[in-house]
């Protein structure tokens, strides 16, 4: 591939530069990508409960009709009896668990046992609209209990916590940044504050002629464990900052906000009450004691998680977003001005008697699907009750701390350690990082193998794409460029999450020997 092939590429999205990358390493017998970050291991418990929910469902609804393939619907008198006798006539492990599950529910539930159980199996068998369309009434209190047990450490917030289901966190991020537009919550030329390096979608999609949104960066860098400088903060105090995107822990950085970072932006948000925080926390359950940046300031903050990563679950597409019942985004649009209120109540009052009294959490679902079609809105039921199912496995957990989440820690160390270990790169292993992706800057390694003159070599002599390109076509190892993601140049994004732990040591192995020919063509150069 010439320069101006390499020049092209790089104009592309991070995301769109890896599928050309695998692409062109296919096509080699050593196939590895690293690229994406997907994990390669699944939660089964989960998984088979889910199945017998639909196989309970299924015998449940040939109750009332049942001809050839045809059943009827679900009864919901006495069916909390009836699945807990044929969970108990199943006699295995999986039934066990929905047992667990059935009790924990007549603990901590204050609601008739049977309308809980007809929610869990009339939503696995998928055969109503979502009802309500936001969140499934029984499922949002599980939901958002889930979200205190994993990311709010302590701080108590379920109870006052809105959920809205999403077809994984990327359809949250877009259903959030259309609504803030449509709200006039955002508008072209306002500023917002990105912590930077970010997942790609936070940096491209504010840019779009959609948007058109100035950026404001609060930058990390490997020289600081990709920790962002308190002193970045201050930025936010700037009144025409509308609003504050993070990813935390931070992708691809893997860094998690700490207590300093934590109260910096409380004592921010006390001067800039107007402040909205928006924060992808996906990866927060992979962090020992993690701690939300909604536990800090939960009036001003509108969360995303997905459950793709620590669950395996990047097919099913399950996201939410939390917001708390009081919250500044409601504020704001309720400080609009008298013609915009007016133009937003002809939008919303297609849907609602009271469009003034919406919520803007609410507001969000409706816009889900273009207003009109809100009567349909919501994620489906099967992807909600499998939502559930996950956050079961984890709050009726005899055993503390969860051995299924420390064993998924446990892989993503394993990897980190073997693919540091190899290329003899420094490793952060403080509490704050998840260890989910490695940064490597291939400038640094090359200073660290070869000396400085090689590295200036390689920087002004090849495009930041190059090596990239090289490693897939030669070697067939597929990685990211973290440019895409806003690093400087020369750092490469490795997921830790997708690959059998072994075959870190071999990409690792892959990198030293295309560094070693790049060193060969310069000692060629230079003789």
């Amino acid at each position: 591939m010439d320069k101006l092939q390499e020049e092209k590429i790089e104009k592309l999205g991070a995301f769109e530069i890896d599928e050309l990358l695998i692409q062109a390493a296919e096509k080699n017998k050593n196939f590895l990508n690293a690229g994406k970050g997907n994990p390669n291991w699944i939660n089964t418990k989960a998984r088979l409960a889910f199945c017998q929910l639909v196989e309970f469902g299924v015998i449940e609804s040939q109750r009332t009709y049942n001809q050839t393939d045809i059943a009827g619907d679900i009864t919901t008198a006495g069916i909390y009896e009836r699945f807990s006798a044929f969970l108990i006539a199943r006699d295995d492990e999986t039934a066990e668990f929905l047992l667990a599950c059935l009790a924990y529910f007549k603990t901590e539930f204050s609601v008739p046992l049977d309308d809980l159980v007809a929610e869990l199996i009339d939503g696995a068998i998928g055969n109503n609209y979502p009802t309500p369309n936001r969140v499934l009434k029984h499922s949002e209190k599980i939901l958002a209990t889930y979200l205190e047990e994993v990311l709010f450490n302590g701080t108590e917030l379920a109870s006052e916590t809105e959920i809205f289901p999403t077809e994984g966190g990327t359809a949250a991020m877009v259903y959030i940044f259309q609504s803030l537009k449509e709200n006039k919550l955002i508008l072209p030329d306002d500023k917002i504050a990105i912590s930077s390096p970010i997942f790609t979608p936070y940096l491209q999609i504010p840019e779009l002629h959609d948007y058109q949104m100035v950026e404001i960066d609060l930058q990390s860098s490997e020289e600081n464990n990709w920790e962002v400088p308190v002193e970045e903060f201050e930025k936010l105090l700037d009144p025409k900052i509308k609003a504050f995107f993070l990813v935390n822990p931070s992708n691809p950085g893997s860094k998690a906000l700490g207590e300093k970072e934590l109260d910096k932006i409380k004592q921010i948000v006390e001067k800039r009450p107007d402040l909205m925080i928006i924060t992808d926390e996906v990866y927060g359950s992979f962090v020992e004691n993690f701690q939300s940046v909604y536990t800090a300031v939960p009036h001003n903050t509108l969360l995303v998680y997905s459950y793709s990563k620590l669950f395996g679950a990047t097919g099913w597409r399950l996201g939410m977003i939390a917001l708390n019942q009081e919250n500044i985004f409601d504020q704001a649009i309720q400080n609009l001005s008298e013609n915009d209120h007016q133009e937003l109540t002809e939008r919303y009052s297609l849907v609602t008697l009271y469009p003034d009294k919406m919520k803007f959490i609410d507001r969000i679902v409706a816009d889900s699907r273009s207003i009109g079609l809100y009567h349909t809105a919501g994620l489906s039921t099967p992807q909600q009750m499998m939502m559930v199912l996950f956050s079961l496995t984890h709050l009726i957990c005899l055993e503390k701390p969860d051995r299924y989440i420390n064993e998924s820690k446990n892989i993503i160390q394993g990897r980190y350690e073997l693919l540091h270990d190899q290329l003899n790169y420094p490793m952060d292993n403080s509490e704050l990082n998840s260890k989910y992706y490695s940064l490597i800057d291939i400038y640094r390694l090359a200073d660290q193998l070869y000396g400085q003159e090689f590295s200036t070599y390689l920087k002004n002599h090849f495009e930041e794409i190059d090596f990239l390109v090289n490693l897939a076509e030669i070697t067939g190892v597929v990685l990211m460029d973290g440019v895409g993601f806003g690093t400087k140049a020369g750092e490469i994004r490795i997921s830790n999450a997708n690959l059998p732990t072994k075959d870190y040591g071999i990409i690792a192995e892959k990198i030293l020997e295309l560094l070693k020919e790049y060193h060969l063509q310069f000692l060629a150069l230079t003789k």
